[in-house]
């Protein structure tokens, strides 16, 4: 089962981490996970991200076909 996560939370998420890790307050094995943790929230907004850019230009295709 993939987890499902909205670009927001997962952007929130990530900036908490990033947070954690700048106040140095964490142990090594949680920098671990917490780094873990941040690539695949990169990875998954990269994805959103990614969509989102080929959803709008097929949009913005379909308009100026339209207009055509």
């Amino acid at each position: 089962m993939t987890e499902e996560i909205k670009y927001e939370a997962a952007f929130e998420e990530l900036q908490r981490i990033v947070q954690d890790i700048e106040e140095g307050e964490i142990s090594v094995d949680e920098l671990s996970e917490k780094v873990k943790r941040a690539a695949v929230l990169i990875r998954l907004c990269k994805e959103k991200l990614h969509t989102t850019e080929e959803d709008v230009n097929s949009i913005l295709k379909e308009l100026e076909d339209g207009e055509s």
